[in-house]
């Protein structure tokens, strides 16, 4: 487990290395995060940094809330997330986070978001499924299917594939590659896709499963992108 933050989605672009590959990034807006509350083995019964930012009115927060960053002097903030940590002894209330503080390029990271809302779907949209035949005579062609198993057993089996509501649902995508880190603009770059519409909220932390030896060797694989990179910055 390892410390993150809290962004929002800028957007996808591309980025080009020094012998002029392509790489496809989204770029992450990162401002001041800020430790809200240390949470400790003896004290809490287990080790995590409660991380908030994006500054918020106080008609915008309950008033517990209100209370809660009053009493650790720290301003208002509208999103706060919860990170597990080793080592939350490193860091104290209130102290301030900015996104070079935390990432540099090279690292693997998970980033969460909410999914684009897509409303109701039908199953060959939501699940894309086949659909039948769309010969003539055909009775049905974006059609479920049959759902039940006959007298056993006699009921439509929990988690059944079929249409209903499509997105708006958290989503983490791991192990994505930071490309690049601007921090006077507070910017991250991973490779990829992340979850989420533009100016969406997202949290950003490291990979759970960086030590995996699948991810060292993708780690090790794009190497050469993050240095192509740098060396085409040192160039401009």
């Amino acid at each position: 487990m390892g410390i993150g933050v809290i962004g929002k989605k800028v957007g996808m672009t591309r980025v080009f290395t020094a012998d002029g590959t392509a790489v496809p990034v989204t770029v992450i807006k990162v401002p001041t995060n800020y430790v809200v509350q240390v949470k400790t083995e003896d004290k809490d019964g287990y080790s995590a940094l409660q991380i908030g930012a994006i500054e918020a009115k106080e008609k915008h927060l309950t008033k517990p809330l209100i209370g809660h960053f009053n009493k650790r002097n720290v301003k208002l903030l509208r999103y706060l997330r919860e990170f597990r940590v080793d080592n939350p002894q490193d860091y104290q209330e209130g102290q301030e986070l900015k996104v070079e503080d935390v990432f540099k390029p090279g690292d693997l990271v998970d980033v969460v978001g909410t999914s684009k809302g897509r409303g109701f779907a039908g199953a060959m949209k939501r699940w894309d499924f086949g659909g039948f035949p769309k010969s003539h005579g055909h009775r049905y062609h974006r059609a479920v299917g049959a759902i039940g198993n006959r007298t056993d057993p006699g009921r439509v089996w929990k988690g059944k594939k079929m249409a209903g509501h499509w997105g708006a649902e958290t989503v983490r995508v791991q192990a994505l590659l930071v490309v690049d880190v601007i921090p006077e603009e507070g910017l991250l770059l991973v490779k990829g896709s992340v979850p989420g519409p533009n100016k969406g909220i997202l949290y950003i932390e490291q990979s759970r499963i960086a030590g995996r030896k699948k991810q060292q060797l993708k780690k090790e694989r794009l190497k050469s992108v993050v240095e192509g990179l740098q060396k085409t910055g040192a160039e401009a």
